[in-house]
């Protein structure tokens, strides 16, 4: 993205100066290049800017007075002979201070400072979100609709058109669905997929023995296509 421009200078040398090191930089598009403070109140009025390139010492108002007009300034690098001026800016937060005659490597200076503080600033105006994930899902019985937490899910039974669901303090709920549907709604790391209507809470299985998962005193069959996977989530998961 381009940052728009303003030259706020009186002294058609330096003008022409800052236009064309504007001009060697693509990130960089001048808007319209003020010979006073006046001209650049004016233009501002009906234009927005992101960069003014500011004189101080200009007749009529000099570029402080001038840094003092503005509600909501944009970013700010002052062009100037005089180097006693560097402080009183600095009061106003400017980006950097250029003093006359300006040299490109310097003026490549200012304009990453400048680049670095609209990183700094857009990042402050949009944060990064943390990732909310979820720790339950819902299921639908007859006409009451439950919230199941994962870590009180104990196994899922597929049978017919309906699914039981079990869940710990030994309650069940009975919910028209297939076993795939509700795999999806599933956190992959927390549950496996044992047996062709069976899915296991990782953290509820007591024992494995033989082709069956102990999970307290139910005993879930383990299929043959599934035990190689349910052994490698094991070891992965005890190593």
């Amino acid at each position: 993205m381009q940052l728009r421009c303003l030259i706020v200078e009186d002294e058609k040398l330096a003008q022409d100066v800052l236009k064309k090191y504007i001009s060697l930089i693509p990130t960089l598009q001048l808007m319209q290049c003020c010979n006073n403070a006046s001209e650049a109140i004016s233009y501002l009025h009906s234009n927005t800017i992101d960069l003014i390139f500011l004189d101080i010492n200009m007749p009529e108002l000099n570029g402080i007075d001038f840094l003092k007009t503005l509600q909501n300034p944009p970013h700010i690098i002052i062009t100037t002979a005089y180097s006693e001026f560097a402080l009183d800016g600095y009061e106003y937060s400017v980006c950097d201070y250029l003093l006359k005659p300006i040299r490109y490597e310097r003026f490549v200076k200012a304009i990453n400072k400048v680049t670095e503080r609209n990183k700094q600033l857009s990042s402050a105006e949009n944060p990064i979100q943390p990732v909310s994930i979820a720790d339950h899902f819902f299921l639908k019985e007859d006409s009451t609709t439950h919230k199941i937490l994962f870590t009180d899910l104990l196994y899922l039974q597929a049978f017919g058109n309906y699914l039981k669901v079990f869940i710990r303090d030994s309650k069940t709920v009975v919910t028209r669905a297939t076993l795939t549907e509700i795999e999806t709604q599933l956190p992959e790391t927390l549950f496996l997929r044992v047996h062709k209507s069976y899915i296991v809470a990782m953290n509820a299985i007591n024992k494995i023995q033989y082709n069956q998962i102990f999970i307290g005193e139910n005993v879930i069959p383990v299929g043959t296509t599934f035990k190689h996977e349910v052994l490698k989530r094991v070891k992965r998961q005890s190593s």
